[in-house]
This record gives C-alpha cells, sequence and structure tokens, in this order.
C-alpha cells in the first residue's frame, strides 16, 4: 500500500513538473502583451530590427528568457523584462510563441 502511494505521488510530482515545463500558451497569450510592441501581438514582428518569436522552438525560448534574465545574454531592452519573469511565466510565454505560426515577410 505504502509503494502504491509513493508511487502516485512520484508521478503526480513528475506530471506537474512537466507542465511546468510545457507551460501553458494561454497564460503566456496573456503575459506577451509586454512583447507585443517588438515582437508582434502573436510573435510576428513587422520590423527587421526585432526577431520573429513566432515558431521558434519552445526550449529556445526557454534559454533566452533564462540567459536575458540572468545577465549571461546582454541586451539593455531585455533585461529588464526578462528579470521581473518567474519561471513559470517563462514557460507559459515560450508554449504561447512556439504554438504559433511564424509569417515571412518580405522587406
Amino acid at each position: 500500500m505504502i509503494n502504491k502511494i509513493l508511487c502516485v505521488a512520484a508521478l503526480t510530482v513528475t506530471a506537474s513538473g512537466a507542465a511546468l515545463a510545457a507551460g501553458d500558451p494561454v497564460k503566456g497569450k496573456e503575459k506577451s502583451a509586454d512583447c507585443a510592441p517588438c515582437h508582434g501581438a502573436d510573435g510576428n514582428s513587422a520590423a527587421p530590427d526585432f526577431p520573429k518569436l513566432a515558431g521558434q522552438y519552445h526550449d529556445y525560448i526557454v534559454i533566452a528568457l533564462q540567459h536575458y534574465k540572468s545577465g549571461k545574454r546582454k541586451n539593455p531592452i531585455m533585461a529588464p523584462l526578462a528579470a521581473t519573469l518567474t519561471p513559470q511565466d517563462i514557460a507559459n510565454l515560450a508554449a504561447y510563441f512556439s504554438s504559433q505560426s511564424a509569417l515571412t515577410n518580405k522587406y
């Protein structure tokens, strides 16, 4: 009986960790309002100076935001924005932007 309880507890912890890693695209869309002025409402920036986030790999967005937050990646615009993000915010933003379709711009 104790082994069964431990097994269920371990699966619950693993599942909640996977949910955190995957993120929630709906919550990511809500959080993305701060990103929209530069990267576009859906992550498809219309300006060549700002990268498109739509369709980027989930892990790429997570790592980039973590590096902006830690200072490992330097950018005077992104650093203060990333500094306010929680790990869940980062996962949610990555889930949202990676789920968007990238549009091709012809500049």
